[in-house]
């Protein structure tokens, strides 16, 4: 089915027809935060939406090649936001140190990612362009983002490719030799290019072989098995606040290092794994950006976490992480449940066609299954939560649905389904022991991505002046909701297209004054690091790391999860409190500090991930509207479906470190749309 609206405003009721919110409603979380000054991008250039980007490039500020080779930049993290960073910068002739807690680069997270990379290039003629891209993804987002980033955002997608397909990456093709194009979520069109289920992985070969030339040309320096743990802040004899670098630990000696520079880039993805249970590589965390955070970055829109629909359902309290099956097999998958009850235990092949609920195609015939993550999340859970879910009962209730594939196969044949989505079937039967040709596969949502992270500005700058935050450890590009295939698509954005135009704008003051390890900053910096990593040696207590981040997963998936109500975050917000200080008394860490210490590591992430829970639930508790994968159960349509407040809630929530054991600070940034109209959204 085509969209019955006109182009780009496919939605229901306008802006100002949207419903109003009693103000009395609307302070929630009024004991738990300070208001704060409003907040403004004052990067952001004013003008046609098509033209900002290219008048932004022209406004930055040069720096000639022979200033270059003086600068010195510091990028914390190797997945495609840092490689891709590293590579280019040390390619214009900066000085660049690449941090890592991996053994390799190439081992960063973003290679798992599976099923594409959005972009513009409409080479199916089926109306894709820039405009519809910057849309979709706006209104993905559900108005919740900023509207000149996207545009750059779907504006640079085209040259990414271009960039890709030049290093090799092997892209789908068609039989004449084009590149292929798939659908994700959220779009009526095919933009997304692929890899078969490896894009991520063979986008990372590619900038990890530009980030190793660069290596060997003497640019770029790698530092592998190194956790950054503090980032320094020191005031210049202006008394101007800068990042001038980071506190790091050699995880496989213990060594507490100090590593300088004129400027810091954070590239260290999201923070999912709060969630203990998520689809995120167990060592992601979220220390670097909360480190940055309690120096003075807010931190924008925490509870903006996505809810990814197709992932291996939960099996038992064994688990420590979950699977993805990626989105791309819902172009050719078909997701039901029994209409029955009764059957949900019966083998789904037993089960007659017409005793079978498809339910996204019934509810959303316009998309279809191929509904926005957070809706087709939601949908699911519904589904379970009727009574209909599916596979093993764990803890009593069965949490899963079908994802057919028997009308694909036997519409292409089983070559060319395997030709799509071989490795994805074979990782599924080796986990399951199923044969996802034969049997449907089973799934149900999980924790996959954050839109949250460091408020940054056009720039993509913090708040801290000479910290600079790309991919999805900033907050930019997706509003509350990700369309599926833009997480690698704003990665190398920001790697290889934005952040070596903007930052130079901020190095041309540079060389800055040099400090040393003897500065104040430095030294309070490498002090507090030491101390923290004493406390936790020393604590000598009865749990261990991992009770401790589990039983916290546990409460942010029951409070701070699918769904989210006044009473479970104002109750999970208590549970946090009462776990983070119990944690520091009764924690216990084996081993030493001058040696590989993997719980003293958890130790230091997890204590991170405490205080961001905290907020978390602060932030979703201060946000009394259903936007995305942002779900107040108080703030719903008739049908179940999200309902924004336009009138109280568009706004960046943007949230500054108060101080120990005192309330955050939240400072609004208006989001205001000149291209687009701010619409309730509809899929149907």
């Amino acid at each position: 089915m085509t969209d019955s609206h006109s182009e780009f405003s496919s939605d229901v009721d306008s802006h100002a027809d949207a419903p109003t919110i009693d103000p009395d409603l609307i302070d929630d979380a009024v004991d738990y935060f300070i208001p704060g000054e409003p907040l403004v991008d004052t990067k952001a250039p004013s003008g046609p939406i098509a033209d900002r980007w290219s008048t932004r490039k022209f406004e930055a500020k040069l720096v000639n090649p022979a200033n270059r080779r003086k600068l010195s930049i510091i990028i914390v993290g190797t997945g495609l936001a840092g490689a891709s960073a590293a590579a280019t910068l040390g390619e214009a002739g900066y000085n660049v140190k690449s941090f890592c807690y991996q053994d390799s680069p190439r081992r960063a997270h973003s290679i798992a990612a599976q099923g594409g990379i959005n972009a513009a290039k409409n080479y199916k003629e089926d109306g894709d362009s820039v405009h519809r891209l910057f849309y979709d993804t706006v209104k993905g987002g559900d108005y919740r983002s900023r509207e000149s980033n996207v545009y750059r955002l779907a504006e640079v997608s085209t040259n990414i490719i271009d960039q890709c397909v030049a290093q090799g990456v092997p892209f789908a093709r068609e039989y004449g030799g084009l590149l292929d194009n798939r659908s994700f979520g959220g779009v009526q069109v095919s933009r997304t290019f692929y890899a078969r289920g490896q894009t991520g992985q063979q986008l990372l070969i590619g900038a990890y072989q530009a980030l190793e030339r660069q290596v060997a040309a003497g640019t770029v320096t790698t530092y592998a098995r190194h956790e950054m743990l503090e980032v320094i802040v020191a005031d210049d004899s202006s008394g101007q606040r800068r990042a001038r670098g980071i506190i790091a630990r050699d995880m496989v000696t213990g060594e507490v290092q100090t590593h300088l520079a004129d400027v810091v880039v954070l590239a260290s993805g999201g923070y999912g794994n709060v969630f203990y249970l998520s689809t995120n590589a167990m060592g992601c965390n979220v220390t670097a950006a909360w480190r940055a955070h309690r120096k003075g970055a807010y931190m924008a829109n925490p509870c903006y976490t996505q809810i990814h629909p197709t992932c291996i359902p939960v099996s038992g309290s064994h688990q420590s992480k979950l699977t993805l099956m990626s989105e791309s097999l819902r172009n050719d998958g078909r997701i039901w449940v029994p209409k029955r009850k009764e059957d949900c235990a019966k083998d789904p092949r037993e089960i007659p066609e017409e005793d079978r609920d498809y339910y996204l195609e019934r509810i959303y015939p316009s998309f279809g299954n191929l509904v926005p993550r957070d809706i087709a999340s939601r949908a699911a859970k519904y589904q379970c939560d009727d009574g209909r879910g599916v596979g093993p009962e764990v803890d009593g209730v069965r949490r899963g649905v079908y994802l057919d594939f028997a009308d694909a196969i036997a519409r292409l044949g089983r070559d060319a389904v395997e030709a799509k989505y071989g490795n994805l079937f074979d990782m599924y039967a080796r986990i399951t022991g199923e044969d996802p040709y034969e049997v449907p596969m089973r799934i149900y949502p999980a924790v996959h991505y954050v839109m949250g992270g460091l408020w940054v500005d056009y720039d993509l700058q913090s708040t801290i002046p000479g910290l600079f935050v790309t991919g999805e450890a900033n907050f930019s590009d997706h509003g509350a909701n990700r369309l599926g295939a833009s997480a690698l698509m704003q990665g190398l954005a920001d790697g290889y297209f934005v952040l070596p135009h903007t930052i130079r704008d901020y190095l041309a003051d540079g060389p800055f004054e040099k400090i040393d390890e003897s500065h104040p900053a430095v030294v309070e910096a490498r002090t507090s690091v030491e101390e923290r990593i004493n406390h936790f040696l020393t604590v000598n207590g009865t749990r261990s790391v991992d009770s401790y981040h589990r039983e916290l997963g546990n409460i942010m998936w029951e409070y701070c999860g699918m769904e989210r109500t006044e009473d479970g975050l104002k109750k999970a917000i208590d549970l946090i409190r009462t776990l983070k200080d119990d944690f520091y008394r009764n924690v216990k860490v084996l081993g030493t500090a001058d040696s590989l210490n993997q719980s003293l590591e958890k130790a230091g992430r997890v204590a991170d991930f405490l205080e961001l829970g905290e907020l978390m639930c602060i932030d979703a508790l201060n946000r009394r509207e259903s936007c995305g994968g942002h779900f107040r159960a108080e703030s719903q349509t008739e049908d179940g479906e999200a309902l924004r407040h336009d009138d109280a809630f568009a706004y960046v929530a943007a949230w500054e470190w108060g101080g120990e054991g005192e309330k955050p600070i939240l400072h609004k940034e208006d989001l205001v749309y000149t291209a687009i109209e701010m619409k309730q959204r509809s899929y149907k």
